[in-house]
């Protein structure tokens, strides 16, 4: 090829945010964006709530990292090389300024992931990056000058105008073999290890895959009927696990789902995994509070508040549903005083607002978040680089490695930071 060409597998944000990165750092470059589905950045549309949580409001790289489960320690360098204040400064740079939340999430101030989605396919066009849907791969070979690519019959795209010249004379497929000079795997998490089989067959290896992000089926009667009950701070744990995460919390038809639920599957995937997701959850309500100070505040009520019906006065900031709900579960009749509450009733009520014990039995997906658990080996990529130590010219980008952050914006903040190191390293050939 007279022309040199990049190609990048995979049209979510780490590989458009490489494609970019690569064509805006040499653009005499061919660089190519083959997805195998009819649309590009996908995940960037559906992302918190079709809003796009972009990154994260936490500017030290190293405390940045401590979020990822796994891929802490690689991420350090990365990160102090492409950080969440670049990301902001990037998007600022093309007209698209972030806005904070209190929790740190970031988010477009317009709202809305089309934001996200309109500026970065703005720059890949800017950039002369040849984007093509509906471009699945089947094959894909290491000649000595390059790579081959067999692609998948039925997904074979009618080439845009700017691609006449690599076109068959006669038909409207794209001609398959295509080749380039240097291969950019970006296909994101592998849901199934099928899914990685790309990387597998130029010589890498895979850990098992397994969901992370997920919320919990719980099937309690008492809890489905306070479906659509919140609350801003709880503490979720897995008894003889060592897991345990404190967050927002949200009732569901199903369980429970949240920041703090999703942050507990996110460290504990392979472990509730190895589990079949059936174990015991234990939900501490007030965490903000001691058991010392529930218990004065118990003991208050019988003083102060003695003639009230214990169902009527819930500790805040406890809602009144959840309050009635836990009072009764922990045993106390509707008819129970604070005056009459037994030594035995207030360590029941003690122990339900601090230690209430749910059976899970299944996961439920949080589908604006899914994110996978496993991929391509941390140690056979050169994270200075994203390069792979087992295949020449290869990189890889975002959740095809074994690499995964929790909700927050910190997935995505690892796809731009992989996706611009890789895109620099392809342009430098």
């Amino acid at each position: 090829m007279s022309t040199r060409r990049v190609i990048v597998v995979g049209g979510g944000a780490a590989g458009i945010f490489a494609a970019i990165t690569c064509a805006e750092a040499a653009p005499e470059t061919e660089v190519w964006v083959l997805e195998r589905s009819p649309q590009f950045l996908t995940k960037v549309r559906i992302s918190g709530g079709g809003r796009c949580n972009v990154t994260h409001a936490c500017f030290d790289p190293r405390e940045f990292t401590t979020r990822y489960p796994r891929g802490q320690k690689e991420l350090i360098s990365p990160f102090q090389t492409f950080s969440a204040a670049d990301t902001v400064a990037w998007f600022a740079a093309r007209g698209v300024r972030l806005k904070t939340e209190g929790d740190g999430r970031m988010f477009p101030t317009t709202d809305s992931s089309q934001t996200i989605i309109d500026c970065l396919l703005r720059a890949a066009e800017t950039a002369k990056v040849k984007l093509l849907p509906n471009c699945g791969v089947e094959r894909i070979a290491r000649g000595p000058s390059g790579f081959e690519f067999t692609l998948t019959p039925e997904r074979r795209p009618l080439p845009p105008p700017q691609l006449a010249d690599v076109a068959p004379p006669i038909g409207s497929a794209l001609r398959s073999p295509l080749f380039c000079d240097r291969l950019l795997l970006a296909t994101g998490g592998c849901r199934a290890a099928v899914a990685g089989q790309l990387a597998v067959s130029l010589g890498h290896t895979l850990t098992a895959p397994v969901p992370s992000l997920f919320t919990f089926t719980i099937e309690a009667a008492w809890l489905h009927e306070l479906a659509g009950v919140s609350v801003a701070e709880a503490d979720v744990s897995v008894p003889g696990q060592i897991l345990n995460a404190r967050g927002p919390l949200l009732v569901t038809h199903w369980g429970l789902s949240g920041p703090a639920v999703l942050r507990l599957s996110a460290w504990g995937a392979r472990k509730l995994h190895a589990l079949d997701y059936k174990f015991p959850l234990l939900v501490n309500w007030l965490p903000q509070l001691s058991m010392e100070a529930i218990t004065r505040s118990i003991l208050a009520r019988r003083e102060t508040q003695g003639a009230k019906l214990v169902i009527n006065a819930p500790i805040a900031p406890l809602t009144a549903r959840l309050w009635e709900a836990l009072v009764l579960t922990a045993g106390l009749g509707r008819d129970t005083r604070w005056a009459g509450l037994t030594r035995a009733q207030q360590h029941q009520l003690g122990q339900q607002l601090t230690r209430t014990e749910l059976a899970v039995t299944g996961k439920s997906l949080n589908k604006d978040e899914f994110v996978t658990c496993g991929g391509v080996r941390l140690a056979e990529v050169n994270f200075k680089t994203m390069a792979s130590r087992v295949c020449l010219g290869l990189h890889f980008a975002g959740e095809l490695l074994d690499l995964d952050g929790i909700t927050g914006g910190f997935n995505f903040q690892a796809a731009w930071t992989t996706g611009w190191i890789a895109g620099r390293a392809l342009a430098a050939g």
